[in-house]
């Protein structure tokens, strides 16, 4: 179907050449006369009007509509009309059975926009940024859900956003506290391997403000550490207006949180630890270096390294970011940090130490030293407790070893394996339980010197050849512990399983009949030697026919020579 305007210009080239008269051409190209006279006057073809459809019907109630919308200009936000509720009101009181909801919408889009102009508001108007490379970064928390161990577990993914490039840090925690807030700093300072030379935009989150100043601009109240952490770091602050007011103002960072939840979160990720999964997410951030941002003519990864030149380097001093507590070790060796209760050693009973809770981890330190290490918890009233904690204590009491928190915790973490069960199960058959438990105990103190590999596979080696003294456990995992490292053998193939391995061994007979009489006896070689004789000594008893009982030198030193 051809358009307007060649029609305009063929009318206007038959005119000129073939010089046919209006009502020749209207017949020609089955147009009114009207038409045919408008092209001859102009070879632009005249706008079209509107089409004025139903709108019309709206006529007698706009004074009633801009008689609501000048009242919401002082009537609270949340309370303010809507298109819809405007609809409901000139049914109800005007009447207006025709109206439909999207000529209202249409007209209230409009007109409400002029009104709050004439009555003297602002008109929020959004002006396009750029920034310099290096200069600015925005940063915010978003919600996520994670099946976490099996458990559907809601998290929180700390965002860290450079607004030249793009180029974006995500980290996913339990929590949004502070600990947190300055740990996914620290992260993306070091991945990054800068910091910006202007500011960092902020919302206003009580990890760094405690109060909002208002009717003093930006003004906040900071709370001590977190001016104690940007100092350190020397970037400053940029809060946001409160509210959805000031969304706009970080906007990067909030697409970036809707993009990655959206893109890399959904479906919810399943993993067995967050660690596992932030190692998941850094592998996604290497991907993202490859997308483009809207048109942009190159990728994050390229404007990212003209960026980051310009970035201000990192102190040489590191920054703790755990929130430090100082509480005392109970009676059964733990320390309570924000309604948990985390094991340290027992020979700290009654003394305090200092802790550093952070966002993935609590670390107890002794003066410089770090004493115990454990995961986080954040549901109240949880515990974390580690065997190694309590061996010393157990030694004295092994009766207390199998019924005891820290082993069933052991147990649930893999930590206290099937082979560590067999050798305390052979150890109490062989030894008595109280001395096949303290056996026991002896092969777990191994493992704070030990790789846990080799001590297992000791256990195993040990076993295998009827032992069940730690002694043997050490010798055997130090053996497997050089034979790796010398390239002897892997992880999964253990010396002692080689049958082609000439390896001397000592190991207790007592044991070994003990453990299993029969499988002893069945698999001892036979015994050639002659049965043991008393002739000797009987010869000995013979010389005391001398006198005064003398025996002879000689026959001292026959003795000697021919023992029993």
């Amino acid at each position: 179907m051809e358009s307007r305007v060649e029609l305009f210009a063929l009318i206007r080239r038959d005119a000129r050449v073939e010089g046919l008269s209006v009502r020749a051409l209207a017949a020609k190209h089955k147009v009114h006369r009207r038409t045919v006279r408008q092209a001859l006057e102009s070879a632009s073809p005249p706008e079209r009007k509107p089409r004025q459809g139903v709108a019309w019907r709206l006529e007698p109630f706009k004074p009633a509509i801009d008689a609501m919308l000048t009242e919401d200009t002082t009537a609270p936000r949340k309370q303010r009309h809507t298109a819809r509720r405007i609809l409901a009101r000139l049914v109800e009181e005007h009447g207006a059975e025709e109206l439909s909801y999207s000529t209202v919408r249409d007209y209230v889009r409009v007109r409400r926009a002029q009104i709050d102009v004439e009555a003297g508001r602002r008109v929020e108007v959004f002006i396009p940024q750029e920034q310099a490379p290096g200069a600015e970064v925005e940063v915010d928390f978003g919600e996520v859900w994670v099946v976490l161990n099996g458990v559907k577990t809601k998290c929180h993914m700390f965002v860290f956003r450079l607004s030249n490039s793009g180029r974006a840090i995500h980290r996913i925690y339990l929590t949004q506290a502070q600990e947190a807030f300055l740990e996914g700093h620290i992260e993306a300072f070091n991945v990054l391997g800068g910091i910006p030379t202007k500011h960092i935009r902020y919302d206003n989150l009580t990890s760094a403000v405690t109060a909002v100043v208002f009717g003093q601009g930006r003004q906040r109240q900071e709370n001590d550490r977190w001016v104690l952490f940007r100092s350190h770091y020397g970037f400053d602050p940029f809060y946001c207006q409160p509210g959805i007011a000031g969304a706009h103002e970080k906007g990067g960072v909030e697409g970036e949180v809707g993009w990655f939840r959206r893109n890399r979160l959904s479906p919810m990720p399943v993993a067995g630890s967050l660690d596992e999964l932030n190692d998941r997410i850094r592998a996604w951030e290497v991907l993202d270096d490859r997308r483009r941002i809207n048109d942009r003519i190159r990728t994050i990864g390229q404007d990212f390294a003209l960026e980051q030149p310009f970035l201000a380097p990192l102190p040489a001093e590191l920054f703790d970011p755990g929130l430090v507590l100082t509480p005392r070790v109970d009676r059964s060796s733990m320390v309570t940090a924000r309604m948990v209760k985390y094991s340290v050693p027992a020979r700290f009973i009654g003394r305090r130490l200092r802790v550093s809770l952070r966002a993935s981890e609590v670390v107890v330190f002794d003066g410089r030293t770090v004493v115990a290490r454990h995961q986080r918890i954040v549901a109240k009233h949880g515990q974390s407790v580690q065997l190694d904690h309590y061996l010393e204590v157990l030694k004295t009491k092994p009766g207390a070893l199998p019924g005891s928190t820290a082993l069933a915790r052991s147990r649930e973490s893999g930590a206290f394996t099937t082979a560590h069960d067999a050798f305390w199960a052979a150890s109490r058959r062989v030894n008595g339980d109280a001395d096949g438990t303290r056996e026991l105990i002896d092969v777990l103190l191994l493992h704070r010197s030990m790789d846990a590999g080799d001590v297992q596979a000791g256990i195993t080696a040990a076993l295998g050849v009827g032992a069940v003294s730690a002694d043997v456990v050490a010798v055997e995992a130090r053996r497997h512990s050089s034979s790796v490292s010398d390239g002897g053998a892997g992880p999964d193939r253990h010396p002692v399983a080689r049958e082609d391995a000439d390896v001397q061994r000592v190991v207790s007979l007592t044991q070994r009949r003990l453990m299993d009489p029969a499988a002893v006896i069945a698999g001892l070689p036979s015994d050639t030697r002659p049965l043991p004789s008393v002739g000797v000594y009987d010869e000995l008893l013979a010389k005391r026919s001398h006198p005064a009982g003398i025996v002879s030198k000689e026959s001292i030193s026959w003795a000697l020579q021919h023992p029993l």
